[in-house]
């Protein structure tokens, strides 16, 4: 048997029992005042991960994959394979593949729905399997493929009736919020966040993937003028905290401590090793809000505005990454990667958790994008930079219609300086 990463190690410890009896893995008194660990987050790895070289895949709205609804399954593949391709010829290892974008599925899941995004139609069988082959291609390329879950969207329009008719949201009504114009479900139901983690767990189960990632929306991305509509579930849940924020937050590390629970639990039964991370904004605070927080004035905040805590998380040893979304440029006033990389590299350190940068591929050469992004060697300079720092531990580039096109040669360039 393989052994368990450092974070399967210490979330098992703290919650897998619990939920195998079906009991709920944390509460409101487990978080309160827990202590952060004072070093690492359990034993040692044997040997060192190599760097990761990584892509994010996305297939909501088309983004990446597939070019548009309805493909012939034939198509599909091929367009799926030239993706893999470009990823083992620029010498990546590690593709981030979202197959749960929007509350549905692209793998024949019993939780929920074949996804809009496959066919055109939520609910109808494409025909084949695109994570099962996503899986066996990557694997023959080399390439390590991580299972990419938007945990709480549901829809990219708020009319729920536009839904398959057998989809959970319509099932459960009381689940769903309209907020900025899309769907979310709640995520201060215990119920949502137990059956989001059996949709995605579904697929750790039944599929060798290398990992299970989330992005950076957990509670959605403040809408100026609105308020998300969640007096219910804070009626019901919220005794006991000093505040909304608070209580949010805890939503928000239950799901995470929970899911971390789950995934070891299937590496501890199957001998498998599944990595657990997560690809937040990258501002968790300001210093201007928090002496702890970066020295950038960000307009978002992931603690204040997404009530996702990602400090704690790695002082907590929950993840096995983080792939914080440092977009930004070399030099840029509210946000300089330079001093993105060094607060999150001290965040990590000590704790256990690996380090990957995301990196805006998708900026280089942009023609709305300020000046340092129109030379292509901005991004190789990301890397040369973040190589000073030994917390580091790879890349991950958004996203994959760029990294195979590269119509700025920013990620040649890439490849040539850092990747020979």
């Amino acid at each position: 048997m393989r052994p368990i990463t450092r974070r399967s190690f210490t979330v098992a410890a703290l919650g897998a029992t619990a939920w195998r009896t079906g009991g709920p893995v944390a509460t409101a008194a487990d978080l309160a005042g827990h202590p952060a660990p004072s070093g690492g987050a359990g034993p040692a790895r044997a040997r060192p991960r190599p760097a990761l070289r990584g892509m994010w895949l996305a297939t909501v709205a088309h983004r990446d994959w597939p070019s548009r609804p309805g493909l012939p399954p034939a198509e599909a593949r091929r367009e799926l394979l030239a993706l893999l391709d470009a990823a083992a010829g620029r010498r990546l290892n590690a593709v981030f593949f979202q197959v749960r974008p929007t509350a549905d599925a692209l793998w024949p899941s019993p939780y929920e729905p074949w996804s809009v995004h496959l066919t055109g139609q939520q609910g109808r069988d494409p025909g084949w399997d695109p994570l099962g082959y996503a899986v066996h291609e990557a694997h023959r390329r080399g390439l390590e493929l991580h299972a990419w879950c938007n945990p709480y969207r549901i829809a990219l329009h708020d009319d729920p009736g536009r839904l398959t008719p057998s989809h959970p949201a319509r099932r459960h009504p009381h689940w769903v919020v309209r907020y900025g114009g899309k769907l979310y479900y709640d995520p201060g139901l215990p119920e949502v966040r137990r059956f989001v983690q059996d949709a995605f767990l579904d697929a750790v189960r039944r599929y060798r993937v290398d990992g299970l990632h989330f992005d950076d929306y957990f509670y959605p991305y403040p809408v100026a003028g609105e308020e998300f509509a969640d007096d219910a579930s804070y009626a019901a849940y919220g005794t006991g905290f000093p505040d909304r924020a608070a209580w949010r937050r805890q939503n928000t590390e239950l799901l995470v401590r929970e899911t971390a629970a789950r995934v070891a639990a299937v590496c501890g039964a199957t001998g498998r090793r599944v990595r657990f991370g997560v690809g937040p904004f990258a501002v968790w605070r300001n210093r201007a809000t928090d002496p702890a927080g970066s020295d950038t004035c960000a307009g978002v905040q992931t603690y204040d505005d997404l009530y996702a805590d990602t400090r704690r998380w790695a002082r907590l040893g929950l993840l096995d990454y983080l792939a914080p979304q440092a977009y930004w440029h070399l030099g840029f006033e509210a946000a300089d990667y330079a001093r993105i990389v060094p607060w999150w590299a001290r965040t990590v350190a000590g704790t256990g958790v690996d380090l990957y940068l995301g990196e805006a591929l998708y900026k280089a050469g942009g023609p709305a994008q300020p000046a340092p992004w129109q030379d292509p060697a901005e991004l190789s300079r990301h890397l040369t930079f973040a190589h000073r720092y030994p917390q580091v531990g790879g890349h991950v580039f958004f996203a994959a219609t760029e990294v195979a096109a590269d119509p700025s040669g920013a990620m040649a360039r890439v490849v040539a300086d850092h990747y020979r």
